[in-house]
């Protein structure tokens, strides 16, 4: 199971963006990692600096509510909530997400014969398309890469399904200016 993060494309600034990824790169670098990838393979308390000092600012830079957040719109939202739900069952296996103004978060575990990297395309192609002809605009919608963490243990799991359902209270969101949708358990 995977702990998914995608954004709008407009959703942090460039300059921003840049910093936070030029500083992740020189921690990974000092921690003797060549990339994201190897995060994993860290020990413990160093993955866990990292999650802290990297991941977490990631996502106080997502709540900040930069960008147009197209998907503050209920029917944006549902949009995207539709689309992560068509393949459940076949493609994969959906727990727990939440779409909030300008990114989602969700958990997913693919079925065999499915990698994670081509389901996101697909959510992403679908709702992009969906959402730039009701918005009569064009132009990316997404963000190019998303962020993935995999879930490790019930505990994890457990932190991650809070985090989702906590989102939109941190962000400060109110009562239909997000999408929570719970799996079944």
């Amino acid at each position: 199971m995977y702990f998914v993060t995608t954004r709008l494309a407009d959703s942090i600034s460039q300059g921003t963006l840049r910093a936070w990824q030029e500083e992740r790169d020189i921690w990974l670098r000092v921690n003797g990692c060549d990339a994201m990838a190897a995060v994993d393979k860290l020990p413990e308390k160093t993955r866990t600096e990292f999650h802290q000092r990297f991941t977490a600012k990631f996502h106080e830079l997502l709540d900040a509510g930069a960008g147009a957040c197209l998907l503050r719109d209920s029917e944006n939202a549902r949009i995207i909530g539709d689309a992560l739900r068509f393949f459940d069952g076949e493609r994969y296996s959906l727990g727990d997400f939440v779409v909030m103004p300008n990114h989602l978060h969700a958990l997913v575990t693919p079925a065999a014969g499915h990698e994670l990297s081509r389901i996101l395309q697909s959510w992403k192609r679908f709702s992009a398309l969906e959402i730039n002809r009701r918005m009569e605009r064009t132009g990316s919608l997404w963000q190019a890469e998303s962020f993935n963490h995999i879930v490790r243990s019930e505990d994890q799991l457990g932190r991650f399904r809070r985090y989702i359902t906590e989102n939109p209270v941190k962000a400060k969101l109110r009562a239909g200016e997000f999408l929570h949708w719970r799996a079944a358990e």
